[in-house]
């Protein structure tokens, strides 16, 4: 039996729910990078960064290619992207209101000590 398309989203999803893979495919949005500098610019274990880029690389969102004794990696297409850039665009909505409803709290005086 197949699995439903929504499930498939939420495995898709929670593939991406690390806070590394995610600025991987922050960092990969501007070009291939090799693992030194991606260790350099996420600064963590490099056995730990390796983990994460191998879930990434078997979900096929990334892929990567030897040069000599360097590993290169790269977005797997340009919809990865995108969905990097809607996410930004997401939550800079998400926390415009909050900060709209912060100043309304403050302005009206709720939730100030009597």
């Amino acid at each position: 039996m197949p699995v439903p398309l929504y499930q498939a989203k939420a495995e898709f999803f929670r593939m991406l729910g690390h806070p590394v893979r995610i600025r991987v495919l922050e960092l990969l949005q501007d070009g291939p990078m090799p693992v030194r500098e991606l260790l350099a610019a996420i600064e963590i274990e490099p056995s730990s960064l390796s983990q994460q880029l191998a879930v990434l690389r078997r979900s096929g969102i990334v892929t990567a290619t030897r040069e000599g004794a360097t590993v290169v990696y790269e977005l797997a297409g340009g919809d990865v992207a995108e969905l990097m850039r809607a996410a930004r665009r997401i939550l800079t909505v998400m926390l415009a209101g909050r900060q709209d409803l912060l100043a309304e709290l403050h302005d009206t005086g709720v939730g100030a000590a009597p």
